[in-house]
């Protein structure tokens, strides 16, 4: 490739933040809950009914079409493309909060300062907003609730295909490690009738709803405490999206009190989003580089995985890739081979 074509292909690249800004703009105006799959739907129409200029709107919506979000029919009519379905706010699960969480400007303004973390030795967010990500989100109760929102609706739409994944015993006790509102935990328990569960997290972040509306009654119980400190017995403890936010330190220590709460042959689930090592096109890189400016965790890879486990006493078996981002770390007690 000439250098003047490998120019051209590297500002497309620069421009992408475009097609980002362009999905958070369709979200935010609600269009897919105005389009239908099959009748085409004018650019009149649409831009009535969200209170847009009729110009802009074709040009969005021409940009999603070419991305496979809409279909454009002649007279420049609209229908849903399958993957724009995800973003109809009925949809089960519904993309759109997830898509306004990964674009909120606490998320841009990260990533534009992404060469700050670069160069400086700690995580510039509470630099530039004053304050760590958790007092930040306790003052900006708005943005606490965008993220809560968004990210169990993105744990909606892995639930399953981890559960799918993970092997689970058709009895015995699972603990959900910092589940908050027990999606993962739900899950599992309607995909193995034999188990009982715990739904495990801070006695402030603990959401019981779900749960409770889902008819298993008799099948959990909601624990209160510290993960740092202490987990509740069990024979499966798994840990959905918490190591990546947490440094080296902290996650031998979480792993840790998973090791003291495992009953005999019992196993330790980490699903995150593990990067490959072959270094190949992945989601996890993307959210590797957001969690570099915003917080102390990271994506990990395997082999950076497996030091953390024989420190906590642990010993990785296996790791199982879904068709999600997320990957499954298993791991049972004692040394590495």
């Amino acid at each position: 490739m000439r250098d003047h074509e490998s120019a051209l292909l590297l500002y497309e690249e620069a421009m992408a933040f475009a097609g980002s800004a362009a999905l958070r703009a369709f979200a935010r105006l609600g269009v897919a809950d105005h389009v239908d799959d099959d009748v085409p739907v004018p650019v009149t129409v649409l831009a009535a009914a969200t209170g847009t200029r009729t110009a802009g709107l074709a040009r969005l919506l021409r940009f999603l079409a070419s991305r496979g979000v809409v279909r454009r029919h002649d007279g420049d009519q609209y229908t849903l493309a399958p993957l724009g379905r995800a973003l109809r706010s009925s949809a089960e699960p519904s993309a759109r909060s997830g898509v306004l969480m990964f674009t909120d400007p606490m998320f841009w303004t990260m990533c534009h300062r992404l060469e700050s973390s670069l160069t400086d030795h700690e995580p510039d967010f509470a630099r530039y907003f004053g304050e760590p990500l958790d007092d930040y989100f306790a003052r900006n109760p708005e943005t606490d609730e965008l993220f809560y929102e968004g990210m169990a609706t993105v744990s909606d739409a892995e639930n399953a295909i981890v559960a799918a994944a993970a092997d689970l015993p058709g009895s015995g006790t699972i603990v959900d490690v910092g589940g908050r509102n027990g999606s993962m935990l739900l899950t599992a328990l309607q995909a193995r009738p034999g188990l009982d569960g715990v739904l495990f997290d801070r006695p402030d972040a603990l959401d019981t709803r779900r749960l409770e509306e889902a008819g298993q009654d008799g099948r959990w119980k909601a624990v209160g405490g510290d993960f740092f400190l202490d987990v509740p017995r069990g024979d499966v403890l798994v840990l959905k999206r918490i190591l990546h936010n947490w440094d080296d330190q902290d996650s031998v220590r979480i792993l840790s009190s998973c090791r003291r709460a495992l009953e005999p042959g019992g196993r330790v689930l980490v699903v995150d989003a593990v990067v490959p090592e072959d270094g190949g096109k992945h989601q996890s890189h993307l959210m590797d580089l957001m969690m570099l400016g915003a917080f102390t965790g990271q994506e990990r890879t395997a082999a950076e995985l497996r030091p953390l486990f024989a420190a906590a006493g642990l010993r990785v078996t296996r790791v199982v890739p879904t068709s999600s981002v997320m990957s499954i770390v298993e791991a049972v007690a004692g040394a590495q081979a």
